[in-house]
């Protein structure tokens, strides 16, 4: 039986989230769903997504994908007030715990940035200022790539996107039962 893997963009109907100069964090999440779900069909997995090319649907349609799904990540990007913060950290329930740690991991190793917290990048969404998030709740994972507002992290993650969509692919589909090597 063909597993199912729901890949969202962040930030959709028209909501930039957060922007360094011209680079909006929707962009980033856009294309990097578009470059897993390239990668993740030639695995052999059915993908759902939340649009297509530069299309981005609302959380509203992101959440009505997550049901039936053996897996289901939206792609974000941090932001915070200072160009230092960095790091990859993914917030999700406590049962992807386990693949939250080894996306995050993947994520280090291409691009070279530190793994967030004291769980090797995984959050609960009940921790800090993420009490609640629907995408969660609804039992899908949120995953941070990097800090769109660090220079460095963003300059390296243009540079090296396609590396870590296909190393986040392997990952997705190892831990769906598939060996994947792009």
């Amino acid at each position: 039986m063909t597993k199912t893997v729901t890949i969202t963009a962040g930030h959709g109907g028209g909501d930039p989230g957060a922007v360094n100069g011209n680079i909006t964090e929707a962009y980033i999440a856009t294309d990097m769903r578009n470059m897993l779900k390239l990668y993740l069909e030639r695995a052999g997995l059915k993908v759902r997504t939340d649009g297509d090319g530069n299309d981005n649907q609302s959380l509203r349609q992101a959440l009505r994908l997550i049901p039936g799904s053996d897996l289901a990540i939206e792609i974000h990007c941090n932001a915070a007030s200072t160009s230092q913060a960095g790091g990859v950290e993914a917030l999700a329930q406590p049962k992807d715990k386990a693949i939250c740690q080894k996306l995050c991991a993947a994520i280090s190793d291409v691009m070279g940035i530190p793994i967030r917290g004291n769980a090797s990048g995984w959050k609960d969404q009940s921790s800090g200022q993420h009490s609640r998030l629907a995408y969660v709740s609804g039992g899908g994972i949120i995953l941070e790539l990097f800090f769109i507002s660090n220079p460095k992290e963003l300059a390296i993650y243009q540079s090296k996107k396609w590396l870590v969509a296909r190393e986040l692919a392997d990952v997705i589909a190892e831990h769906l039962g598939l060996h994947y090597a792009a």
